[in-house]
């Protein structure tokens, strides 16, 4: 059932959980985290970057999107644009199906990511397309989003009223203490959210905030890469109690990429290493994908959304 977020973020704020968000860049992601969502009852969020737009092309993702809302008809669907860089990317996926988008135009000076942001609400809301703003940088790298460490910025709850009320974003994407790609956090460092700032914010803007950089780098998908020839080193994510404990204090989205992309590249290397005679690709991307499904059960566990459809 393809839907805006609107509703399920008004659960989610409500009944103090949140919803994933996962990226998606071919079938077999896609069919594996829809099999989660089935086996646990929970609306999802599949989202696509400028990276996968490029890797597998826009008009294939988008078909392989509406094929998930037509066998998944009983799991509310959100297709979502993450990170849309300018407006005729977004403008792109709001004329072509998509029911929610992201402006990041976190790179900008204020003024400049607020006329931004305005200029495609304004485009969307038309058209009944609900927009996910962001303010702060987040560290780290993801496809196209690199940001230097030391070059990351909180979220300041002040700004964040003012943006939300001079841009009319539906949601916002917030920075306080998360960040892209595998390696969030040094080694020996604990790593910490600022949940109080967390807090301050959505009581400032009164509407359901994003997690970007939200996964946890689970250490045993990690040793099995590495223990089949892979080199996943010094790498660490946003502990899981951090991540629920996000959901209780305004945050309704919760982004997750890496874990997926872990978890697949454990059962490839795992699958191939087992059986070095096997040359039907079905066999090794059908074990990618059942670990999607188990990872994506256990990241709905994680966000308190089973049972929620």
């Amino acid at each position: 059932m393809l839907t805006t977020s609107t509703q399920i973020f008004q659960k989610a704020l409500a009944e103090k959980f949140a919803i994933g968000a996962f990226n998606v860049n071919n079938l077999e992601i896609i069919q594996g985290i829809m099999e989660g969502c089935r086996a646990k009852k929970s609306p999802v969020i599949l989202q696509v970057s400028a990276g996968a737009r490029k890797y597998a092309g826009a008009i294939f993702l988008r078909k392989l999107m509406e094929g998930a809302a037509d066998i998944y008809s009983e799991i509310p669907i959100v297709f979502h644009l993450d990170h849309g860089e300018d407006f005729e990317i977004c403008k792109e996926c709001i004329d072509h199906g998509f029911t929610s988008v992201m402006i990041d135009g976190s790179k900008f000076e204020f003024a400049e990511n607020i006329a931004l942001t305005k200029k495609v609400v304004d485009y969307a809301h038309a058209k009944g397309v609900v927009i996910e703003g962001e303010l702060g940088k987040l560290e780290g790298m993801e496809d196209d989003v690199v940001v230097a460490r030391g070059e990351g910025k909180y979220t300041d709850p002040a700004q964040a009223a003012e943006f939300v009320a001079k841009t009319g974003v539906d949601s916002l994407a917030v920075a306080i203490g998360t960040s892209h790609g595998a390696y969030k956090f040094p080694l020996g460092i604990e790593p910490k959210l600022d949940f109080e700032r967390c807090r301050k914010i959505a009581e400032a803007v009164k509407i359901p905030l994003v997690l970007h950089g939200a996964s946890s780098v689970l250490q045993n998908f990690v040793t099995e890469i590495n223990s089949f020839g892979g080199k996943v080193e010094n790498s660490q994510g946003v502990p899981e109690a951090a991540i629920t404990e996000a959901t209780q204090c305004g945050v309704a989205k919760v982004n997750i990429d890496t874990d997926i992309r872990l978890g697949m590249t454990a059962a490839v290397r795992k699958n191939l290493a087992e059986f070095p005679e096997n040359f039907d690709v079905r066999k090794f991307l059908g074990a990618a994908r059942d670990a999607v499904q188990k990872m994506v059960e256990h990241k709905i566990d994680i966000l308190g959304s089973a049972g929620k459809i």
